[in-house]
C-alpha cells in the first residue's frame, strides 16, 4: 500500500506513478463490473480541483466527463441558501438520487471539496490535492475572496480538513494525496492520472 502521507511533500512524478500502480492493484473497494472508472477529485477551496479536472477532461484519451458538483448543483437546483462565506447548502438527497443515475456506467471525473458527500462505492480512486498555505492564501486572495474567507479555507488546508475527512469517508487503498503547488505539478498529476485510467480499463475483463 502507498503510503499518502509519505508522499506529501515529494513531488517526483515516478513516485506519484508507483503509489498510483499500488492504489489500483491492492484496492478492494474497485466495482469490477465498471469499464470505466469513476474518480473523485477533492481539496480545500483553491487547490487545483478544477483546473486538473479540465485538463484530463479535455484529453480525449481520458474519456472522462468532468461534473463540477456546486455548478452542476446550481444547475440543477439542487441549492438551498448559501453560508457565511457565500458556499451553496446543497439538497443533497436529490441531488444524490440523480447523481446515482450518472455515475453508475463510470467514466465520472467528479471535482468537489467536501468527500464526505458521497457514498463509498462510487468511486474507484480518490485524489486530494493539498497546497502550501501561503500559496493557498495568494491564491484565493486573486480570486477576489473576502479577508474572512480566505482566513477560513487556509485554516481547513492548516488542519488537513479535508484529507482527514477524506480517510474517514474511504478505504485508504483507494486514496491518494498529491501535493498541487506548481503548474509542474499539475501537469505530473494530469499525466499520472491518465495512466492510472489507462491501467484500470486494461485490468477489465
Amino acid at each position: 500500500l502507498f503510503d499518502a502521507q509519505q508522499f506529501l511533500g515529494q513531488n517526483d512524478a515516478r513516485v506519484a506513478m508507483d503509489g498510483v500502480r499500488a492504489c489500483l492493484n491492492g484496492s478492494e473497494a474497485i466495482a469490477m463490473y465498471r469499464k470505466h472508472p469513476n474518480i473523485l477529485v477533492t481539496g480545500t477551496p483553491g487547490t487545483g480541483k478544477t483546473s486538473l479536472c479540465q485538463a484530463i477532461s479535455a484529453n480525449p484519451e481520458a474519456a472522462l466527463r468532468h461534473y463540477e458538483i456546486s455548478s452542476w448543483a446550481k444547475e440543477k437546483g439542487y441549492v438551498d441558501g448559501e453560508d457565511e462565506f457565500g458556499a451553496a447548502y446543497l439538497e443533497e438527497d436529490p441531488l444524490l438520487d440523480e447523481f446515482e443515475k450518472i455515475v453508475e456506467g463510470g467514466g465520472c471525473l467528479i471535482d468537489f471539496h467536501s468527500p464526505a458527500l458521497f457514498p463509498e462505492r462510487w468511486f474507484d480512486l480518490v485524489v486530494v490535492l493539498t497546497t502550501d498555505n501561503t500559496l493557498l492564501y495568494n491564491r484565493l486572495e486573486k480570486r477576489g475572496y473576502a479577508a474572512g474567507k480566505i482566513t477560513h479555507n487556509v485554516g481547513l488546508e492548516i488542519m488537513q480538513s479535508v484529507l482527514t475527512e477524506t480517510y474517514d469517508s474511504y478505504k485508504s487503498d483507494i486514496i491518494q494525496v498529491l501535493v498541487s503547488d506548481t503548474v509542474e505539478h499539475m501537469q505530473q498529476h494530469e499525466e499520472t492520472i491518465l495512466a492510472w485510467v489507462r491501467n484500470f480499463r486494461m485490468m477489465r475483463p
